[in-house]
Order: C-alpha cells, then structure tokens, then sequence
C-alpha cells in the first residue's frame, strides 16, 4: 500500500463525498479511482452503467436486473 499526495482543495471534496456515500475517505477514493479508470476504458459507457456493472459482477445486483 501506497500514499497518495492530493492537494487540500481535493482532499476537502473527498471528504464530503465520503459522508454522502457513507464512505471512509479511503474507499471513496479508492471508487473515486476504479470508476475513474474504468470510465477511461470504456469512454461510451455511462456513469450509472459502469456502477451497475461492478455491482452485478460483485454479486450485490442479481444479473437479470439491467440499468435502464
């Protein structure tokens, strides 16, 4: 495990975005990072779709239900 060095502005909204996601600061950055690298990849694919995606392949969405 690594640190990361983010500048103070950044860390201030990880912060709140952790409180609205019922996150520590470390796993939204952490979703905050997969999301980011997974939207880099998949340029077409929507936010909501790429979210739905991670939820079906970690068993949380069953696979029969699909993003509108």
């Amino acid at each position: 495990m690594g640190i990361v060095n983010i500048d103070e502005e950044l860390h201030d909204q990880l912060r709140k975005a952790s409180v609205v996601g019922c996150r520590s600061i470390n796993a939204q950055a952490a979703f905050w990072i997969r999301i980011g690298m997974l939207a880099e990849m998949n340029p077409t694919v929507p936010f909501n779709e790429l979210v739905a995606r991670e939820l079906r392949a970690a068993g949380v969405v069953p696979q029969t239900i699909r993003a509108a």
